[in-house]
């Protein structure tokens, strides 16, 4: 599998957020997004993943299921956590599980790799950033896809909890998956290549 760009162009609200934007990520690879702030790197997930309409350049996905588009082929996890805050911790995931067309009737090895198993039972509304956070990452794991957009993904982790996530990512990749994360810094993936979206784009 092979996700390309070539070119690409975003425009939000009359703006040009960025324009001539070209990468390649195969299976196995990592790419972060770098950038100030307003470079466009939370524009650019959202493009890939369809929620945003490309302005300009080309997107394709090489390898993948023939029938299915990128998005559905790919995870987004943005900024917001996506949760109801009166359904528990397990309800949360066992919705997006079913919505995202995976099995819901076992979410508990998702919990446990995000270390939330033991809050299963917990309203939603109780939870931290950072278990909140967690329970957005357990989707990864309940709902498998190959193409995960993560934006700022270590944001209210703690560190055991972004130790977490490493593994996860590592695993993703060591099975064929790709990644494209928006980030200030480093992600923990030293073999990940970098993309920086400049004033120029």
């Amino acid at each position: 599998m092979q996700l390309n760009a070539d070119n690409l162009a975003c425009s939000r609200g009359g703006r040009d957020v960025f324009a001539g934007v070209g990468f390649s990520v195969a299976s196995g690879e990592a790419l972060v997004v770098a950038g100030r702030n307003g470079a466009g790197k939370s524009s650019l997930l959202r493009l890939i993943a369809g929620l945003v309409r490309i302005a300009g350049g080309t997107l394709d996905l090489q390898g993948g299921e023939p029938e299915a588009s990128i998005a559905e082929q790919a995870h987004y996890v943005g900024h917001q956590d996506a949760l109801k805050p009166t359904l528990s911790v397990g309800e949360n995931l066992r919705f997006w599980a079913a919505f995202l067309g995976a099995a819901a009737d076992d979410i508990e090895p998702a919990l446990e790799a995000v270390g939330l198993a033991a809050l299963a039972d917990l309203p939603a509304a109780y939870l931290s950033a950072g278990q909140r956070r967690r329970l957005s990452i357990a989707r990864l794991v309940a709902a498998p896809r190959p193409i995960w957009l993560l934006d700022e993904p270590t944001s209210a982790l703690d560190t055991p909890s972004q130790a977490r996530l490493v593994e996860l990512m590592r695993g993703h990749l060591a099975g064929g998956g790709l990644i494209v994360a928006a980030a200030h810094g480093p992600i923990g993936l030293t073999q990940a290549r970098e993309l920086r979206l400049g004033a120029e784009g």
